[in-house]
């Protein structure tokens, strides 16, 4: 919670009054977990999903002073941090083998694919969006558990 709740807290109370000057807006790294629930992370999940409503509710507020808040929910994503956690080799190529058939694209993502849509939504081209949470996960937050 202090990662994923407590820290954009502060942050967003330190930079608001900066964003605010300069039209600024916030883009929140949340997770697919925030906007489904798995197994064996409770935790994570439910401060994703907080992070997921902070986003909303910050847009609420600053909305109006011109400050567009949003969220990315990234899916699996090749990174290695499951390398650097509980997983050895052998086990984080079988679950990249198993997340072929749990995201609709048959695939993990990619840093860039993930960077893209940063990149978009702090861009003028995304002018109109705020307080969205937007999924980057080959379609994984759309299919039904198995």
């Amino acid at each position: 919670m202090n990662t994923n709740v407590r820290a954009p807290y502060h942050l967003t109370m330190i930079a608001a009054p900066y964003l605010i000057k300069s039209k600024g807006n916030i883009i929140n790294v949340s997770s697919l977990a925030g906007l489904r629930a798995f197994p064996s992370t409770l935790a994570y999940c439910t401060s994703k999903a907080a992070l997921d409503q902070f986003t909303r509710c910050v847009c609420l507020e600053l909305a109006p002073k011109g400050v567009r808040v949003n969220a990315v929910n990234p899916g699996v994503i090749e990174t290695g941090i499951h390398l650097k956690g509980a997983m050895n080799e052998e086990e984080y190529e079988a679950y990249l083998i198993r997340c072929k058939e749990t995201h609709a694209l048959g695939r993990t993502g990619n840093v860039k694919e993930v960077s893209n849509v940063i990149v978009f939504l702090a861009s003028d081209a995304a002018s109109n969006i705020t307080g969205a949470t937007i999924p980057v996960d080959g379609g994984r937050h759309a299919m039904c558990p198995r």
